[in-house]
């Protein structure tokens, strides 16, 4: 079958973008590319439609997607006694890496409306309306998950939502 006219564009030139968010959805590099590709497996019936303006309407799938995904992973988690070989990291990175540790540890929601909000830079109204929620459940949810931040990242005299901002990179 082939592809609606734009997709291939669409894809070309979005791919970068669409992997970073997805890589801070998910946490992990191996899941962002599975849940771009899921994502674009399920727009593919609906581009016409969205072709238009397609940004909210991929971002949504990704969104929910990511959530489903994690809904269905969850009950396949184990708890072990021995844990793998720690990956060393270059200790200029050490910042960001400990973000990202504090993101996976966030619930999905709240990880979506901070990566959606400082990384994506939408507003209040349209992170509402792209999860499907009130305004004032995107507030909380940001309200709760940068307090959850504050706490997991280490304590320096920085504020931490600048932190969130540096995940551009």
């Amino acid at each position: 079958m082939a592809t609606p006219d734009g997709f291939a564009e669409f894809v070309v030139a979005r791919q970068a973008a669409l992997l970073r968010t997805a890589y801070l959805l998910t946490g992990h590099a191996q899941d962002a590319e599975d849940l771009v590709q899921t994502t674009l497996v399920k727009i593919v019936p609906q581009w016409r439609r969205i072709a238009e303006n397609p940004e909210p309407y991929v971002r949504r799938t990704m969104v929910n997607e990511n959530v489903s995904r994690w809904r269905r992973r969850r009950w396949r988690e184990h708890a072990t006694d021995v844990l793998p070989e720690a990956l060393s990291h270059d200790p200029d990175s050490a910042e960001l890496i400990a973000v990202r540790d504090a993101l996976r540890s966030l619930a999905p929601r709240q990880r979506a409306v901070l990566v959606l909000r400082y990384y994506e830079g939408l507003s209040e109204a349209e992170i509402a309306a792209q999860l499907g929620i009130a305004p004032g459940t995107v507030k909380s949810q940001a309200r709760d998950g940068l307090a959850r931040l504050r706490v997991a990242l280490p304590a320096d005299d920085e504020d931490r939502t600048d932190v969130v901002l540096d995940l551009r990179r």
